[in-house]
């Protein structure tokens, strides 16, 4: 179909709406081998009234298989090389007849996203994105972080996420003013729990809030209060710029008479469950902002033994949150942060065109290196060889994510944990365990090191800049 019908094919767009891990190669299959049970009257996965709605379905399906096998029989015996329209109109049918009971049965199986919860989705990820960029412009995420796909952003990114939806962006997809059925189903069940998380944060000072947030950037799954976590933040995260004058531990404690509280940067409503049932109307700041009255962070506050039992509540709370989300919603959540991903990592350079006249096959050294059949670097030796020249830059082909669902060297398959890394200097995508050199490749415009694979770094790369980089 991709060669005979490609303009023709029925429109995929269901896709989206399926779960991540239902989208594998042998989907297909899985479907031909779902109809043929039902029609034979087995019913594998779906329930019996299900599986007697798709019965015509699963009919018409394999009956459209079959002329589609026999009309290619007749056609490979006359004219091989050549679709006529019979052939493209079977062809054309059997799509249509193969989508529409792909996503009959799928959507009998499991829930799929209708249009507005792909939409909220959408919206999830720009907040993610505007989350990763104000983490990043405030030190508590460095870019080579998120280049390095570090599992810890699993759990990072969504944590603060959940701040900057409630604080930052309250119009956004974690606005509390509208109702739980108008939220995404990734947020809506923790609700009451993000109006508790919300009231609470608008009265932490702007360092309370920085050591909160930084305490959620931790590896530790322990509260910020607790005997075992360490003050020492460099060993974990990046400082930020300037540095906090206190650690983890020495919050300063801001008495209930007079606290110094956060711009509320939303509508006030009622403090749920946590503070009084009244709608304080709080007075204009100097910045123009809603500034929080006094009496209301006082009565919060006064619930609390001090700052840092406050900011434990917060940290538990919210680290609860967002770690429910890798456990009830584990395919919606990979999905958004892939995109994540994609989108905030650093893109590679445009490549630059060659100044110089192509040089000459038949490098020595590169006669000598060891060769392998998918390297472009190995079946191109005048590319190989201006690795070792100064001034190259034509950068072999970079290898689309899309593409390449297992580690080109040791072929093991990409998950959530095993991480998708391109080599910088032959762009064939790695594992972490196949891709672990980093070396600087100044004739691509990479004047501090990079990652490389085992290969490229063994049989490509020069010594010198090895024996620079150990140096």
């Amino acid at each position: 179909m991709e060669e005979c019908i490609p303009t023709q094919r029925h429109s995929r767009d269901y896709l989206v709406k399926f779960p991540e891990e239902l989208l594998v190669d042998n989907l297909g299959n899985h479907m031909l081998f779902a109809a043929e049970c039902l029609l034979a009257g087995t019913f594998l996965e779906v329930e019996e009234a299900d599986g007697a709605q798709l019965r015509p379905q699963a009919r018409n399906l394999l009956c459209s298989l079959e002329l589609v096998r026999t009309v290619l029989r007749e056609q490979s015996l006359s004219q091989p090389s050549c679709y006529p329209e019979p052939v493209r109109a079977v062809l054309v049918q059997f799509d249509r007849l193969f989508a529409e009971f792909e996503l009959s049965y799928v959507s009998s199986l499991v829930a799929v996203k209708s249009p507005e919860e792909i939409y909220r989705q959408q919206e999830i990820i720009v907040l993610f994105c505007e989350t990763v960029e104000r983490a990043l412009r405030l030190g508590y995420l460095t870019q080579e972080m998120i280049d390095g796909y570090e599992p810890l952003l699993m759990f990072t990114i969504p944590r603060l996420a959940i701040i900057s939806g409630l604080l930052i962006y309250p119009e956004g997809p974690l606005s509390l003013e509208q109702s739980p059925e108008q939220m995404s189903r990734v947020f809506s069940p923790f609700y009451n729990l993000l109006k508790k998380i919300r009231d609470l944060l608008r009265v932490l000072s702007e360092e309370e809030l920085c050591v909160l947030e930084r305490s959620l950037c931790t590896a530790e799954s322990e509260d910020p209060c607790g005997p075992a976590t360490s003050p020492a933040w460099g060993a974990v995260m990046p400082r930020a710029d300037p540095p906090a004058p206190w650690g983890l531990l020495e919050v300063p404690r801001v008495t209930p008479s007079s606290p110094t509280c956060m711009a509320w940067l939303g509508q006030p409503g009622a403090v749920d469950d946590l503070g009084t049932n009244r709608r304080p109307q709080p007075p204009r700041s100097s910045l123009g902002l809603d500034a929080t009255p006094g009496a209301c962070c006082s009565d919060l506050r006064s619930r609390y033994s001090s700052t840092k039992d406050m900011l434990h509540t917060l940290f538990v709370c919210i680290s609860g949150v967002a770690d429910q989300l890798q456990t009830n919603f584990a395919s919606d959540l990979r999905s958004i942060l892939k995109t994540v991903f994609k989108i905030v990592a650093s893109q590679a350079e445009p490549l630059e065109e060659l100044g110089a006249s192509q040089e000459e096959d038949g490098d020595p050294c590169v006669a000598d290196a060891p060769r392998v059949a998918d390297c472009p670097l190995c079946s191109s030796p005048a590319e190989a060889a201006g690795l070792r020249r100064a001034g190259t830059r034509c950068l072999p082909e970079w290898v689309p994510d899309s593409t390449c669902s297992q580690c080109s060297a040791c072929r093991s398959p990409f998950t959530l944990l095993r991480r998708r890394h391109h080599c910088r200097s032959c762009g064939k995508i790695f594992c972490a365990r196949c891709s672990p050199h980093a070396v600087a490749l100044p004739h691509y415009g990479h004047l501090k090191p990079v990652r490389v694979c085992t290969h490229c770094y063994v049989a490509h790369l020069s010594p010198a800049p090895r024996r620079a980089l150990s140096q």
